[in-house]
């Protein structure tokens, strides 16, 4: 007998309708699976076979033969499992074919017959929906995510005989559709990442942080050892404008593609804040393997990836974000195809700059200008060229530091509200377009929204010349004066935008011009 069961297979960060075919017929009993596979899915004859025997469903010595099409895709994973062992049942006559008809199934199976959880449901069901099948059965963890899709039945399943007994019992309907849909996993009014308010001094850091956060743009913060910048990088969380519905979707997906979405999660609804140690591998940082997965900046994408110590990763791995930094997504080429993931993420970078941290205070860096030199050198110019905001975050005085036991400034809610003004002009300025923040526009873009008055393109061009800049770093500088003033709430960028956007760029050519000078 034949049979054919739908399931989703993942290629990237989307997936395909896969078509699992079996027939049984009479001959030299075995079990042969085929259609491009890769090992987990081979290694799934033996899980099934196990399985279905303690589902109390015997095998008959007959010769089983699987295909899973299109032949022509890798298919890798575990989700293989259920649809097969669906397949099975079905061309066993045990399990009428019309009941699982437009039903797509996605599962792995344990040898006692328990469905355990796979990745990358999201995109699984969205595809299926997109595909018209009316009914999805997954294992149930992953069904708060798989009902983030609205418009198809979800059924959970937490064991393989139940779910035939299920199927049986309701003529192969669905009984499981009241549960609602998730509607996140963060409480409400809760902002993640520490308080700015507990962050005393450093008021110049503080601001840069804010206007990094209203136009998502770069940072890089350079100071002595325990100055606060890992503090305001961690803080910066709780000022950024909340995800949109698309974003908390697309960042979902992500996550569910990684197969790193916890237990019991649906929706994403804070932005991500991922922060990789500096032994990390470029095939870790853009994603790839063997079996292509996404990266920690995929992993970022929407939110922040904060390098600390980022004179201490190698160069070659910093240098691996260039192309993601304008771009906003890594492509990953490879024998099986090529693989796209979304990277668009807020870079948040903290270093020291010397080996000692004291540098330039003579009075405290005991560092040569060479060991200087050549640990500032560890950044390469396109990458600082990247980073709009470059920030000093200098050492604390004791009187500052102690204060008077209250917090320190403007705390998290007031900044956010800040940075929520600016981003709700942005959102106005950029209605119907597919732009979200300063940050993102391009040359064209900044043609039309950050044009200059007579006097402000001539103080711009004697900026220009005076910083010897590039086209990247002039275009820097006018979206960086877009977001400042959109912070005062302003429609024409004015000299003062411009000179606090030209100022951002110079910190950072102080340390790297004075080092090369001594």
């Amino acid at each position: 007998m034949y049979s054919t069961i739908y399931t989703g297979g993942l290629h990237g960060m989307e997936s395909y309708l896969a078509r699992v075919e079996v027939d049984i017929s009479r001959g030299l009993p075995g079990f042969e699976m085929v259609g491009l596979l890769g090992s987990e899915v081979k290694e799934a004859r033996e899980r099934i076979r196990v399985a279905l025997k303690n589902a109390e469903v015997t095998l008959p010595p007959v010769r089983i033969t699987v295909n899973i099409s299109p032949a022509s895709l890798h298919k890798e994973g575990t989700a293989y499992d259920l649809p097969v062992a669906a397949g099975i049942l079905v061309a066993l006559g045990i399990l009428p074919q019309e009941y699982v008809e437009n039903t797509l199934m996605a599962g792995e199976l344990g040898l006692n017959g328990d469905i355990k959880p796979v990745r990358g449901i999201l995109p699984m069901v969205l595809e299926g929906k997109k595909q018209g099948m009316s009914r999805c059965i997954i294992p149930l963890e992953n069904t708060k995510e798989a009902r983030l899709v609205e418009g198809i039945r979800i059924t959970g399943a937490g064991n393989l005989a139940a779910l035939l007994d299920s199927l049986l019992q309701n003529e192969g309907k669905d009984g499981d559709e009241t549960e609602p849909v998730c509607n996140g996993n963060s409480s409400a009014g809760k902002r993640p990442g520490l308080d700015f308010g507990e962050i005393r001094g450093q008021e110049s850091a503080k601001r840069a942080a804010v206007v990094a956060a209203a136009g998502f743009h770069h940072l890089l913060m350079i100071g002595p050892p325990g100055t606060g910048k890992t503090m305001i990088a961690r803080s910066m969380s709780s000022i950024l404008p909340p995800l949109s519905k698309e974003e908390q979707l697309e960042v979902t997906k992500v996550y569910s593609v990684a197969g790193m979405l916890e237990e019991g999660t649906g929706l994403i609804t804070d932005r991500p804040f991922v922060n990789p140690h500096h032994t990390i591998t470029g095939h870790a940082l853009t994603g790839g393997g063997r079996i292509p997965r996404p990266g920690v900046i995929s992993l970022a994408h929407r939110g922040i990836l904060f390098l600390d110590e980022l004179t201490e990763f190698r160069r070659e791995t910093l240098d691996l974000l260039r192309q993601p930094m304008e771009e906003h997504r890594v492509q990953i080429a490879r024998s099986s195809g090529t693989f796209s993931y979304p990277a668009d993420f807020m870079l948040v970078a903290a270093m020291n700059p010397c080996p000692c941290g004291y540098y330039p205070d003579r009075n405290q860096c005991r560092c040569t200008p060479g060991e200087v030199q050549r640990y500032l050198s560890r950044i390469s110019g396109p990458i600082l060229d990247r980073m709009d905001i470059c920030t000093e975050v200098p050492r604390m005085e004791f009187a500052g530091l102690t204060g008077s036991g209250k917090k320190n400034g403007s705390d998290s809610r007031q900044l956010a509200a800040q940075v929520m003004e600016a981003r709700a002009r942005q959102e106005e300025r950029y209605k119907g377009m597919p732009i979200r923040f300063n940050s993102q526009l391009g040359a064209g873009d900044i043609r039309i929204f950050c044009r200059l008055g007579l006097s402000e393109q001539q103080y711009m061009e004697r900026l220009f010349d005076t910083l010897g800049l590039s086209a990247r770093g002039y275009h820097r500088i006018l979206r960086l004066a877009r977001t400042l003033a959109d912070l005062d709430g302003e429609d024409q960028i004015g000299k003062i935008h411009l000179s606090e956007a030209a100022c951002y760029r110079m910190a950072g050519g102080k340390y790297w011009r004075k080092s090369s000078e001594e």
